[in-house]
């Protein structure tokens, strides 16, 4: 399978509404196998730009025994001798925000942070995309999560996008039983093949 290069996504959460959520598109087909992590109360990651895997859910285990999200991005980077490679978002219980980009990410590649979002994106048309991401993000507070997370994409995709296309989009809610009869804490977990994204 291909490396999740050329990606761009966004971790945020709704302190009020208990929820925390990824949105992430990418030119690499079923991106929301590997890019997007969440627990409610706990925080959301995004792993990408050759993606290491790990770091969902040890980036979550890291937040379960209370680092704040700019601690968890130096522990999980610190301890990777590819982190030159890697991007990663990650938002914690209390919404605070960070962001990483690896010093080779294909251009062009950054990120934002800002209250209860971390944006980022790799092998974009340039930075336009991830400033849609926060710039959305920050204009839709009070409507719910998913649908600013949706609407994020939307602007990000309007504003250039992946440089090499679409292939996939994933969206990833989590709320405490706030699932399937109440039963489980998966709000929302979607991957949207290129057929039907967009």
């Amino acid at each position: 399978m291909a490396e999740t290069v050329a990606t761009y996504s966004i971790c945020a959460c709704d302190l009020a509404a208990g929820q925390w959520g990824v949105a992430t598109q990418s030119k690499f087909l079923a991106v929301g196998s590997v890019v997007p992590w969440a627990a409610p109360h706990i925080g959301a990651i995004a792993t990408q730009s050759y993606a290491n895997p790990r770091y969902g859910p040890e980036g979550l285990e890291l937040l379960r025994e209370g680092f704040s999200a700019e601690e968890v991005v130096e522990r999980l980077t610190a301890a990777d001798g590819d982190r030159a490679l890697r991007q990663l978002g990650v938002v914690d219980g209390e919404g605070r925000a960070a962001t990483f980009t690896g010093e080779e990410c294909h251009a062009w590649a950054g990120g934002r942070t800002g209250s209860g979002y971390a944006a980022q994106g790799n092998i974009l048309v340039s930075g336009d995309t991830v400033d849609a991401l926060a710039e959305t993000f920050e204009a839709t507070g009070g409507r719910p999560l998913a649908e600013r997370l949706l609407d994020c994409l939307d602007a990000a995709e309007a504003a250039g996008g992946d440089s090499r296309g679409r292939q996939s989009a994933a969206l990833l809610v989590v709320e405490r039983d706030g699932g399937y009869a109440g039963l489980s804490d998966t709000l929302l977990d979607l991957d949207l093949p290129e057929l039907t994204y967009g």
